[in-house]
């Protein structure tokens, strides 16, 4: 006889989803500890060297208690996608498995858990010439020019991505000049079925939110401001002064500098705001990922929610009741 059908033995893993500053990692670390687990960063800001105190990384006593993988895989100069990420993390947990460890996926990047656990449907890849040109435009045009253009083609798309969000819109303008199928089209198949397959685990999905959005806002501006007292500038003044970024014809186009906070920090630092305003625009920034974030969970139907100061003992019968 076979046996029971209704017992998954698919090897178990834990997602930590959340906004920002919700207190995602300070959990995954204690869990990790807990179970002798390894964490697998989900978060787009710590693949890259040099951006620690702004992007909240652990920093070496955590990671020298724990394991960590995904983080500092790529210099700021550098690209990585989504499906790249996809990629070194399904190596990551591979090997986590065969250790027989549980694998912690924590972070705050919805394309990234996407990407890992529904996988990405099979559009074009990217490209550094198509990319230039799209980037030329903006720079002439501005962003909101080109999210114009992409409403034009791919109003669904244009919906969802925000006029100022220079990333999405280059890829979505980037799928649709190298397909002439617009990124919606592919991502719909890929709903249908297509694409590469969904990550081999049995997954407890937790989502990680103060029910209080005041809570949260008070969580991010002090945060922010512990940034700034360790040193979050002089962060940035350090990046500032690496040849690669400092000869780049337009370093705040990249990846790693769009992340929020070292774009208002990069500015600051050009003269553009003062203290007070550079404070305000990279809190507020910060405020606005947290709401696209959100956003995201929301679609996210087989997660449990929880507030983390408030629902810690449901957050725990839930871990108890998954193993």
């Amino acid at each position: 006889m076979s046996g029971d059908p209704r017992i998954d033995a698919r090897p178990p893993a834990i997602a930590l989803m959340g906004p920002t500053a919700s207190g995602k990692s300070a959990l995954a670390l204690e869990w990790a500890a807990q179970l002798g687990a390894e964490i697998v960063s989900v978060d787009s800001a710590l693949v890259y060297r040099g951006l620690d105190i702004g992007a909240a990384k652990p920093d070496a006593a955590d990671r020298a208690a724990v394991p960590h993988h995904l983080v500092d895989v790529r210099d700021p100069w550098q690209a990585y996608s989504a499906a790249d990420f996809a990629d070194d993390a399904r190596a990551a947990i591979a090997a986590i498995v065969a250790r027989g460890r549980i694998p912690v996926l924590a972070g705050g990047t919805g394309l990234y858990f996407h990407a890992l656990l529904r996988g990405l449907s099979d559009m074009p890849a990217a490209d550094a010439g198509v990319r230039a040109a799209i980037a030329a435009e903006a720079a002439s045009e501005g962003w909101a020019s080109l999210h114009a253009r992409l409403a034009a083609i791919d109003p669904v798309a244009a919906a969802r991505i925000h006029a100022t969000d220079a990333q999405r819109i280059q890829r979505a303008l980037e799928v649709y000049r190298l397909s002439g199928r617009t990124i919606s089209d592919w991502q719909a198949d890929h709903a249908g079925g297509t694409g590469s397959g969904r990550l081999p685990l049995r997954v407890l999905r937790l989502v990680l939110a103060p029910r209080d959005r005041g809570e949260l806002h008070a969580r991010i501006a002090r945060r922010f401001d512990a940034m700034l007292a360790q040193g979050f500038l002089d962060e940035v003044r350090r990046l500032r002064a690496l040849p690669r970024l400092a000869g780049h014809p337009a370093p705040l186009e990249l990846p790693a500098l769009r992340a929020v906070g070292y774009r208002q920090a990069w500015e600051h630092l050009d003269g553009a705001t003062d203290a007070a305003a550079f404070r305000d625009r990279a809190i507020f920034a910060t405020r606005q990922l947290a709401k696209r974030q959100l956003t995201w969970l929301r679609r996210e139907l087989d997660a449990r929610w929880f507030d983390p100061a408030a629902d810690r003992p449901g957050l725990d019968r839930a871990l108890r009741a998954f193993l």
